[in-house]
């Protein structure tokens, strides 16, 4: 089961706030995902329709089941593990949201509320799934005004979250960080790009490929890292690689050298003196602590 909705651009405004979808995806998952973050303004919204299993955001683990809604918001940390006998099934919107012309919301509006908690995680008590099941309905079958009725959707489902964090927990967990504005003016497919980049493509993306897919020069694309980020093309790389190498000494029979070869080192020596110098453990290590 797989779904995936892209270049939405399905623009709607509640109070001060513009949000912008991108991307949206229904997936069965029997595959992990490895530890990643988005940029500022980005967020996203994670609904489990069905299937257990495990989400690990900035190192603290949560248990995944039917009803689970969580949403993960700009540098948060995330990762998540289906159980393999009974895989999760994801409803994934990936939106940004930024203040209009640099109006900063109201505080405690819902647009505030929404865009200042970059990390919740709960039961959804407001029938979210019925929300997003007529909104992929309508993103399927394309009928005379479609778009109209998938941003009503979307702002219902804004909504919802919101009602969610004021009524099923009654104290909002809001983060440390704040939501900054884009600090260069890029499309926004092109966030896709870079998030995807890392994500799926982390063993053998290079400066010029990614610069290349971004109609960017190489400065360029550094500049944009840098500002997004907060850190290089290899930091970025190094940590997408990371990631997944974790995943797979925690989840997968592969030898150290087949994961080695997998992640596009060149020898499994020099894979596992980068995984020493970035988790401080051997990978041999790192697997027998995974499985204990």
């Amino acid at each position: 089961m797989y779904k995936k909705y892209s270049n939405i651009n399905i623009d709607f405004v509640i109070g001060t706030v513009k949000f912008t979808v991108l991307n949206i995806v229904c997936e069965r998952f029997l595959r992990s995902i490895p530890m990643h973050a988005h940029s500022d303004n980005s967020y996203e919204i994670h609904y489990i329709e069905d299937g257990h299993g495990t989400a690990t955001v900035n190192g603290e683990k949560y248990t995944l089941s039917p009803k689970t809604l969580y949403i993960t918001g700009p540098n948060i940390s995330h990762e998540h593990t289906p159980l393999l006998s009974d895989p999760i099934v994801e409803y994934c919107i990936y939106l940004k949201a930024e203040s209009i012309k640099g109006i900063h919301p109201e505080k405690d509006s819902m647009e505030d509320i929404f865009t200042k908690n970059h990390f919740w995680f709960g039961f959804d008590s407001q029938n979210l799934s019925e929300t997003v099941s007529q909104l992929l309905n309508e993103l399927d079958g394309k009928r005379p005004g479609f778009a109209v009725a998938a941003r009503g959707l979307l702002e219902q489902c804004v909504v919802k979250i919101v009602r969610n964090y004021i009524f099923e927990n009654r104290k909002l967990s809001f983060s440390k960080y704040t939501v900054k504005s884009k600090p260069e003016n890029l499309n926004e497919q092109k966030y896709i790009v870079l998030e995807e980049c890392f994500l799926y493509e982390y063993e053998n993306i290079t400066l010029k490929k990614l610069s290349d897919r971004l109609g960017l020069g190489t400065r360029q694309t550094e500049r944009l890292l840098k500002a997004h980020y907060g850190k290089t093309f290899l930091q970025k790389k190094t940590e997408a690689k990371m990631s997944a190498a974790a995943v797979m000494l925690a989840e997968s029979s592969k030898s150290i050298t087949d994961i080695s070869s997998a992640l596009g080192y060149s020898t499994s020596e020099h894979f596992s003196q980068s995984f020493k110098k970035y988790y401080g453990m051997s990978p041999r290590d790192f697997r027998n602590k995974a499985i204990k």
